[in-house]
């Protein structure tokens, strides 16, 4: 195994990912990630759904019962 010239830290990277991604983590000031907005339309959705099957085995359980 070929032993190549260290870098500044004592570790030769033939590639130079390291310092491409040291260069990714290091560009600029750090950026905060925006999140989306709350959507409160599967919240909803879920709701509905359960007060809708209720209604339905209430209906089911009338009809067979009365």
């Amino acid at each position: 195994m070929a032993h190549n010239t260290p870098g500044p830290e004592g570790n030769y990277d033939p590639a130079g990912s390291t310092q491409m991604f040291r260069a990714f983590v290091d560009d600029g000031a750090p950026r905060r990630r925006q999140e989306p907005p709350a959507r409160s339309g599967p919240r909803v959705g879920l709701i509905a759904g359960v007060v809708l099957a209720l209604v339905v085995v209430a209906a089911v359980a009338w009809l067979a019962l009365g």
